[in-house]
């Protein structure tokens, strides 16, 4: 009887630390990326022995994120951290979880709409100007420039092209001759920069907003025979790998487990103190260029 009535008290303490464990929500845009890859190991790190963590592939589809999201807030979560694939079409998942009072933090893309406690991403707008600065630097100031775009409507697009923009139109002799979505991916790179080439007889670089975009580029170029200097953004592995080797030329370094990390690590404060912010907070994180 004694050995019955401790076994039942064992459970019911296991069972107590088990509901006070909280749960997190990780949903990410898509982890066919190795930087959304290595945002969700930074993320199980920090989240390891400390939270429930749920991660949700979105495999780049908006409609599949509301889904996800929505399923987050069914499961009552105590915070969502969320990676958007649209920055405008998951806003209306956002306000049903500020309904639901789930504190939401956006990591990397931020969204347009809905109550945010924290923002945590790399300074894309910096990232996007020190490409620029780097291009034009080898370019003496001169030169036609192809610029691969991400997935339109998404804020890494927005603020890497932004600050991309801003060096270049002070820069006069240098021209955009062709601006492209390639929707971060590596074969639509390939693809899309295979028919620039094919439309521009002079190019002499390329700016992609991702490094799977330059990667595509990368094979096009070479393909083709032709010189072209090749600058991306991210810095994965293939693409420090490919700077190395001398077949880009740069890549904009991020910080992807260490923005996942402190996701986690602001959800658990959130849970700890139960106060949420009035007004999104904003955590950057540098970047840093990647040569040879």
């Amino acid at each position: 009887m004694r050995k019955s009535l401790l076994t039942l008290s064992l459970l019911a303490s296991f069972s107590s630390a088990l509901a006070a464990t909280p749960t997190i929500g990780l949903s990410i845009s898509t982890l066919n990326n190795p930087f959304f890859v290595d945002l969700k190991t930074g993320a199980e790190t920090a989240a390891k022995g400390k939270a429930n963590l749920i991660v949700l592939d979105a495999q780049n589809k908006p409609d599949k994120q509301v889904s996800d999201l929505e399923d987050l807030i069914t499961r009552k979560v105590s915070v969502i951290v969320v990676n958007a694939t649209d920055s405008d079409a998951i806003v209306p998942a956002i306000k049903k979880a500020n309904a639901a009072h789930i504190p939401v933090i956006t990591v990397d893309r931020r969204v347009n709409g809905g109550q945010l406690a924290y923002h945590i991403a790399s300074d894309n707008v910096a990232g996007g100007k020190l490409a620029a600065q780097y291009i034009s630097k080898l370019l003496g100031g001169k030169g036609n420039v192809v610029e691969l775009q991400g997935i339109p409507g998404e804020s890494g697009t927005r603020d890497r092209g932004a600050g991309f923009n801003t060096v270049m139109k002070a820069t006069p002799g240098v021209k955009i001759v062709a601006a492209q979505a390639a929707d971060f991916d590596r074969a639509k790179g390939l693809t899309v920069m295979e028919n620039i080439l094919q439309a521009q007889p002079k190019i002499d670089a390329v700016f992609a907003h991702n490094d799977e975009m330059i990667l595509g580029a990368m094979q096009a170029v070479k393909a083709s025979g032709r010189k072209i200097i090749l600058v991306g953004f991210d810095a994965i592995d293939d693409a420090v790998k490919a700077v190395k080797a001398g077949d880009i030329n740069a890549t904009v370094a991020q910080q992807p487990k260490l923005i996942g990390q402190m996701g986690i690590e602001k959800a658990l404060g959130l849970i700890k103190t139960g106060k949420v912010p009035a007004t999104t907070q904003n955590v950057v994180i540098p970047t840093k260029l990647v040569l040879k």
